[in-house]
């Protein structure tokens, strides 16, 4: 997509500069706001305000047999259109990024919200369906939070939720998706993963957050102070029906999607129940 539209601006670049080569025209030279425009919504702030940069010398080039006898107003006029032009797209372009980005993560960690992640999870389960491939979902969340609340104060129990929610990407595989989706709660999507995969990402979850040596509100604390518990579960190759082209099959994913989740969660109560700082795993939904 990258590549497909740095081709694009870069051929509507050369073509505005052969018509403004030709014709010398001002209705033509106002064409290169396009590529201008385009560069800073597909390619980003930086690309947009090359891309104007450019322009400029392009319109000189073009013009240039007239430009070394003197600049006209219009001369002056065309050149400062064209920066404020690539200045003002690029500052918006950049802001929509940042909204796009605001409404899809979670403002404490980083990591996807709920929003985000659900619709992430959908595709997955679509790719997983299709290409009968297995599909794993963790579950955890801190254990103690609420002491850590009580005893030190809601600002280290915040830090020790962002402090687990920075951790976890660094553990996971890069197509692995992760969203906060409670106050202390986390959930992990990971595609092409079966069950001893799982369980090995899980236990290396849980053993980087208890290797951890937390400063929390400002006190440092040494390591295994902070911990968590995760379930598992997982949909393997068997798990998929042969593939389905029915108008319901949108609203299967979704239902799967809620029923995989199910189960890992009821996993993560197995791992409270047992002492917490362990990981469970319960058998995929039927």
């Amino acid at each position: 997509m990258v590549l497909w539209a740095t081709a694009v601006v870069c051929g509507t670049l050369w073509l505005v500069f052969e018509l403004d080569r030709r014709t010398g025209s001002a209705p033509v030279q106002h064409l290169y706001y396009l590529p201008i425009i385009l560069a800073s919504l597909r390619l980003g702030r930086r690309a947009g305000l090359g891309t104007a940069i450019v322009a400029i010398l392009l319109y000189h080039v073009a013009n240039l047999a007239r430009l070394t006898s003197g600049y006209s107003d219009a001369d002056v006029l065309q050149t400062i259109l064209l920066l404020v032009v690539g200045t003002v797209t690029a500052n918006l372009s950049a802001d929509a990024r940042r909204l796009r980005q605001l409404a899809t993560t979670d403002d404490l960690t980083g990591l996807h919200n709920l929003r985000s992640f659900e619709a992430r999870l959908e595709r997955m389960i679509r790719t997983s369906r299709e290409t009968r491939t297995p599909l794993a979902m963790l579950v955890l969340d801190v254990d103690r939070l609420k002491s850590i609340n009580d005893t030190y104060g809601h600002l280290a129990g915040a830090e020790a939720v962002r402090l687990v929610g920075h951790t976890l990407p660094a553990q996971l595989p890069v197509h692995a998706v992760a969203c906060r989706y409670g106050g202390d709660e986390f959930a992990i999507a990971i595609p092409n993963c079966g069950r001893t995969l799982a369980r090995t990402f899980a236990e290396e979850l849980r053993g980087a957050v208890h290797a951890l040596e937390p400063v929390l509100a400002g006190r440092s604390f040494a390591a295994g102070a902070l911990s968590i518990s995760v379930g598992f579960a997982c949909l393997d190759a068997d798990s998929w029906s042969a593939p389905d082209s029915s108008e319901n099959c949108d609203a299967d994913d979704v239902s799967i999607g809620a029923r995989l989740f199910g189960v890992a969660d009821d996993a993560l109560y197995i791992a409270k129940q047992q002492g917490r700082n362990r990981v469970s795993a319960l058998a995929p939904p039927a």
